[in-house]
């Protein structure tokens, strides 16, 4: 298993998983990271077995079942844990490894669940049980969400009947990416700082 820690130990640790199809390094996660690390959050990521296994092969596959990535996320926080028993520690990701670290979020019990876009349903889906195991969910959550993102708009999000743990940054005119059209005056850019900055008030 592969860790790719970035910032200074002793640090508030995040944990942050990658979404579905692209690897833990890429250019969304290390701009974010970098932004992370410089406000004093230790980042920790890594890669679900198929990801792992594209990276050797150069092969794309498909996600792993459920299963094995709810497997492969108690067994980075075991290992994270065993390294840093004292930290703070805070678990999430983009998109599918977000959505992940819900599930396992109550049986841990963190410090806190941070959403970087939950795919709270595919593209003009229905939520269906996607939804399920937010309406009684323990864990504090920030979920940082564009306000036109197509896995679950604004609208939509605030119509569910989800937990009161849960709460929401809204990144106006964001996508699933949080990328905003140019005609809206705001930027990818800006955008990220201010999910920086929320994720930083969050650990403290």
């Amino acid at each position: 298993m592969n860790l790719k820690k970035s910032g200074t130990k002793f640090k508030p640790i995040f944990i942050m998983a990658h979404g579905a199809g692209a690897p833990m390094d890429s250019d969304w996660m290390n701009l974010l990271t970098d932004d992370l690390v410089s406000r004093e959050i230790q980042v920790i990521r890594f890669e679900f077995p198929y990801m792992e296994e594209r990276r050797l092969s150069g092969r794309k596959r498909p996600p792993n079942t459920q299963k094995v990535m709810l497997k492969t996320w108690m067994e980075v926080i075991k290992k994270v844990q065993k390294g840093s028993p004292e930290a703070p520690l805070y678990i999430g990701g983009k998109s599918m490894g977000g959505r992940m670290a819900s599930l396992v979020a109550d049986l841990i019990k963190p410090n806190g669940l941070i959403a970087l876009g939950f795919p709270f349903h595919a593209p003009g889906k229905e939520p269906g049980e996607r939804i399920e195991h937010l309406k009684n969910l323990k864990t504090k959550c920030l979920i940082i969400q564009g306000s036109r993102d197509s896995m679950g708009t604004r609208e939509e999000c605030l119509s569910y009947p989800i937990s009161n743990k849960l709460q929401f940054l809204w990144l106006e005119d964001g996508d699933h990416s949080w990328k905003p059209r140019k005609k809206s005056g705001y930027t990818i850019d800006g955008h990220r700082q201010t999910a920086a900055d929320a994720i930083k008030k969050l650990i403290g």
